[in-house]
């Protein structure tokens, strides 16, 4: 019995000191008069199809051409991605696309590294070629990066479709988020969305660039931030409404457990702080999702999947729009439920499992 009241006080207590922390998420605005000069570097392979609609998202950016350039970087695409580029952008002075090819290089991380080297402005923006930013992108980061900020990540939802891996991926999204914002307001970043991320590039150079993230095949974006909390970088969040960058999600579940595999693998080289903060986090929900087979031990175990399932409800409900979603109540309920399962998959798939880039 006093292992369950424990658990239920403790549960009230840590779901409110989130759902506090999640409400500063809204408090930043995308409006100041002094404008930064950003380079935004985009690596592609094989996206000769979704080019037109990034470049319209580009091309719809509420900031003055003379202050961003945009750099895209082909990595040794097999389509017509580079020529459909070169053509698109024709007119285009602050626009440029590069071969990776021609330095007998691979990867993204070799093509994000190569973009930078050519940006010509001081602050970075890193997005993916499959996102749609929203029109005050540039300023929220500009503002944020004038507040002397070294590394800032932003909000970066999925568009919401009608199919089940869509709805798992979009819901996995926010409850990730709500983790990753709530862990940078108590002062512990841990992660950050590739596709909605940005550094001053000096910053960037003093961490050694991407030479110390060769951990996996992807997470770059982690890895370099855990190097930017090893080096006491100031590190912030940007969260202004019309600061998102949208993106689509896998259509199937082998896609799905395929993308998910690589981001969790990128978990296991975390700092140990961070491992210890989410692993205890993650164990202690998956112990109440499963502690009602316990009741022969105590009826009263009943109780806490039923609470912790109301408290999560709560906090989704009242945060999921900061966020860029709208969940019903019915979804949020079997969702969370999904959400908590494929934390197990997630984690032996990206265990045992060869991990690939493209």
């Amino acid at each position: 019995m006093v292992i369950i009241i424990t658990a239920i006080v403790f549960l009230i207590i840590l779901n409110g000191i989130i759902a506090l922390s999640l409400k500063k998420v809204t408090s930043q605005s995308s409006t100041r008069s002094k404008l930064k000069s950003i380079s935004i570097i985009i690596a592609l392979k094989d996206e000769e199809e979704k080019i037109e609609t990034l470049l319209a998202s580009i091309n719809e950016l509420d900031y003055p051409k003379e202050f961003f350039e945009v750099i895209f970087m082909d990595d040794n695409s097999k389509d017509g991605t580079y020529a459909t580029i070169s053509e698109k952008i024709k007119g285009f002075d602050n626009i440029n696309v590069y071969k990776l090819q021609s330095e007998n290089k691979s990867g993204k991380r070799n093509a994000l590294k190569l973009g930078i080297s050519k940006s010509v402005h001081s602050y970075i923006l890193i997005t993916d070629a499959d996102c749609e930013p929203q029109k005050d992108w540039l300023k929220a980061y500009s503002n944020r990066f004038t507040d002397g900020f070294d590394f800032l990540f932003g909000i970066a939802p999925f568009f919401r479709e009608k199919f089940l891996v869509n709805r798992i991926s979009c819901f996995e999204n926010l409850r990730n988020s709500m983790l990753i914002f709530f862990a940078a307001t108590i002062g512990l970043p841990y992660s950050a969305a590739a596709r909605n991320f940005g550094f001053k590039k000096t910053s960037f150079e003093k961490v050694g660039g991407y030479s110390k993230t060769t951990d996996t095949l992807s997470g770059d974006d982690d890895l370099l931030l855990r190097e930017a909390v090893k080096n006491n970088f100031k590190i912030g969040t940007v969260t202004a409404k019309g600061s998102f960058v949208f993106s689509k999600t896998k259509e199937t579940f082998k896609d799905y457990l395929k993308q998910r595999a690589r981001h969790t693998q990128t978990s296991f080289h975390y700092l140990f702080k961070h491992q210890l903060m989410l692993g205890l986090w993650h164990v202690f929900n998956l112990l109440i999702l499963f502690s009602p087979i316990l009741f022969f031990l105590d009826i009263y175990f009943l109780l806490l999947l039923p609470l912790k399932l109301f408290m999560d409800l709560v906090i989704v409900l009242t945060s999921q729009e900061t966020f860029g979603y709208n969940f019903s109540f019915a979804e949020s309920l079997y969702l969370q439920i999904f959400y908590e399962l494929f934390l197990i998959i997630h984690f032996f798939n990206a265990k045992f499992r060869r991990i690939e880039w493209k």
